[in-house]
């Protein structure tokens, strides 16, 4: 049973929470410490990365688009839950957490037909950790109808908070999948009507990763290194651009492999053409997003592995008639922003505040998604 003290502490004041968090990138895992009361964000502490091996990669590259039941999963499972018990054990001997957010890795994404898939089992986590785990962010807010996605929307509207921002700002967040999130820090609530509009932008680095690894055995484009030596083939771009997901109205979401095609499409080109061309539809898919924001924002803050891609930021900043700015020049940390929203939303889920919204997720109320995994105590 879960003493009174430490219910106490979960539901009532400033707490320590570690979040977790795997991206459809498959590079690793990222864990940073927030302190907040799930409303405002009142510091950061420790953060650390543990990167996938290759063989790590393969296994959970091997289970993407399974369901549950998949055959890969449970490999999959025990490589996530493995590495995330490892980094949260590092940190938590700089620093002890109240309660630690954990995302999961997300195999599968179909919110049309209301179902989601993070494998990672909190219960291991907080029987490992001996704290508890907040988990399974996503399913709650699908059974009711929204997309599940973007989740950091309401961690973003605190930040913009946190540094003072007055004017709407938009949050890009480039991992595996592009997103998105327009902020009015002027409204106090973040599920507020106006407050935030979130949603999916396209691909962006998962694309870029898999021509890589494909054609070069490399996990990445270190730094855009070879984008930039190449040239992108607009009328691909333009092709690109046909996609039925960029004329649907926001929210909205995507799943890792929801383009298929799009690799296909530069397969003739060279391998810098080839990957500038992908680097440009990422870039030139956040230029769509833009159109669908409720008011122009002062800046565009780009979070995520693909804000160090050069030729990505290039691509942005060409493309797009707004600033474009590094996150980390503001003071905060876009490689730990992902893992800190999901420290934010713990104890946001913790006191039963909202986490998702009709204009984040399409979900059809405010809506308050996770579940909590306490310690098995003999």
């Amino acid at each position: 049973m879960l003493g009174a003290s430490v219910k106490h502490e979960l539901e009532n004041g400033l707490i320590w929470a570690l979040g977790m968090m795997s991206g459809t990138s498959l590079d690793g895992v990222d864990a940073a410490f927030v302190q907040t009361d799930g409303e405002q964000i009142s510091s950061f502490g420790p953060h650390g990365y543990l990167d996938y091996s290759n063989d790590q990669r393969g296994i959970l590259r091997a289970a993407l688009g399974q369901w549950p039941d998949g055959p890969k999963v449970a490999a999959a499972a025990q490589v996530g839950e493995a590495a995330h018990i490892a980094l949260a054990r590092q940190l938590m001997s700089e620093q002890t957490p109240a309660l630690v957010g954990f995302h999961g890795q997300t195999l599968a994404h179909d919110p049309k037909n209301h179902r989601t898939h993070q494998t990672g089992d909190g219960q291991v986590l907080a029987d490992a950790l001996d704290v508890p785990v907040v988990w399974d962010f996503r399913s709650q807010d699908v059974a009711e109808g929204g997309e599940g996605a973007p989740l950091a929307p309401f961690f973003h509207h605190a930040c913009a908070r946190f540094i003072g921002a007055e004017g709407p700002l938009a949050f890009l967040n480039l991992g595996g999948v592009g997103n998105v999130t327009w902020v009015d820090p002027g409204i106090a609530a973040p599920e507020a009507p106006n407050a935030c509009l979130a949603f999916d932008t396209g691909p962006a680095n998962a694309p870029i990763n898999d021509l890589m690894l494909a054609r070069r055995g490399e996990a990445l484009d270190q730094g855009g290194a070879l984008a930039l030596s190449g040239k992108a083939d607009e009328r691909l771009v333009l092709s690109f651009l046909e996609h039925p997901y960029f004329k649907r109205v926001p929210p909205k979401s995507l799943d890792r492999d929801q383009f298929p095609n799009l690799s296909a499409t530069v397969v003739a080109l060279s391998d810098a053409d080839a990957v500038r061309t992908l680097v440009a539809c990422a870039a030139e898919a956040v230029a769509q997003a833009m159109i669908h924001c409720p008011s122009r924002p002062e800046r565009i803050l780009v979070t995520g592995g693909g804000r160090k891609n050069v030729a990505l930021m290039q691509e942005l900043s060409a493309r797009l008639s707004l600033p474009v700015q590094d996150i980390d020049e503001t003071g905060l940390d876009g490689d730990m922003l992902e893992a800190q929203a999901f420290a934010y939303l713990a104890v946001r889920v913790a006191r039963g505040l909202p986490t998702s919204s009709p204009t984040t997720t399409g979900v059809e109320r405010p809506t308050c998604g996770g579940r909590t995994a306490y310690p098995t105590r003999a």
